[in-house]
């Protein structure tokens, strides 16, 4: 039976002890299940059992060389517990929590903290921890926010890198604020051909493999290279963009299936435009379900003036 694992992440200092605390003080998070909590970051807030409304929280503070399956099930077990709330370390990165956790912890809940004072900073200095974060989180709390702030620059930063993200502010008087900003795409999913500028292939090649269902059945047309799949060489390539998510270290091809009589006579790497319809189906590049596009027409292109496309 999977057992459900609630991850707080985020840097020293930026809320997440106090959040989980006040989180299990609440009766309806906290109705006498029995919880693991892990912690792998210390700050100055201290968890205080005694105000929780049932005592069955069991805290264990480890460090990351620590980390096993063995070890996290040895835990598990010994305070025969039924579900799992981890406070992470913000010099860490999530995987690194994820892939020593037993395959049967399913994460039922990942949020993200972040003091505004100073994330920004952190954003400049150390922008693949920040990324790590905002990406696989459900949720990102922004607190401490002065009463005058501009939302809009927290607001850009969390959905650069995670356009489905919920936003929270939590501002010193107490008060706390929804982001509502409405975030349109920068092309016209309603017109006869959809046109994805060059500046924008990042942006659609997240949009099209996270919400494929919106696709299907339109006509798309975008720039890229070819690349050809290694299982299917007949009739298929791969165009596609190499993007940067977050810094050169983590440059990534993002190619689309696609079908297309003439591919075996395509050069890799060479640049072209694809005009193409959209279909939803299974194929390995995905594991899983995922567009595939079928090629109205391939033509021959210049390279955009940034060939490394970004968010």
């Amino acid at each position: 039976m999977p057992v459900p694992m609630y991850v707080f992440t985020g840097f020293l200092e930026s809320g997440k002890t106090k959040f989980i605390q006040e989180t299990l003080e609440d009766e309806r998070f906290n109705a006498g299940e029995r919880t693991l909590l892990l912690v792998l970051e210390e700050g100055e807030e201290e968890y205080d059992i005694s105000t929780y409304p049932h005592k069955d929280v069991f805290i264990e503070k480890l460090d990351y060389e620590d980390l096993s399956v063995e070890k996290l099930q040895t835990l598990f077990k010994k305070h025969r517990a039924e579900r799992v709330v981890a406070e992470l370390n913000g010099m860490h990165t999530a995987s690194d929590f994820y892939l020593k956790t037993p395959d049967d912890w399913m994460i039922a809940q990942e949020v993200m903290f972040a003091d505004a004072n100073t994330i920004m900073s952190y954003n400049a200095n150390m922008r693949q921890l920040v990324y790590d974060k905002l990406a696989g989180a459900e949720m990102v709390v922004f607190n401490r926010m002065p009463l005058s702030a501009d939302i809009m620059p927290y607001h850009e930063l969390a959905r650069s890198v995670n356009r489905k993200i919920d936003i929270l502010y939590d501002y010193v008087d107490g008060h706390t604020q929804f982001d509502e900003i409405e975030d349109p795409l920068p092309f016209d999913l309603e017109a006869p051909i959809v046109e994805i500028g060059d500046e924008d292939y990042a942006l659609f090649y997240r949009d099209i493999t996270e919400e494929s269902k919106k696709y299907e059945g339109k006509t798309i047309r975008f720039k890229g290279q070819v690349a050809k799949l290694r299982r299917e060489k007949d009739g298929m390539f791969a165009p596609g963009r190499f993007v940067m998510t977050c810094c050169e270290a983590d440059i990534t091809f993002m190619g689309l299936p696609c079908k297309f009589v003439g591919a075996n006579g395509l050069r890799p790497r060479s640049w072209v435009t694809v005009t193409a319809t959209v279909e939803v189906k299974h194929h390995s590049l995905y594991k899983g379900v995922g567009p595939i596009l079928t090629a109205v027409s391939v033509e021959g292109a210049e390279a955009p003036a940034q060939e490394v496309a970004t968010f």
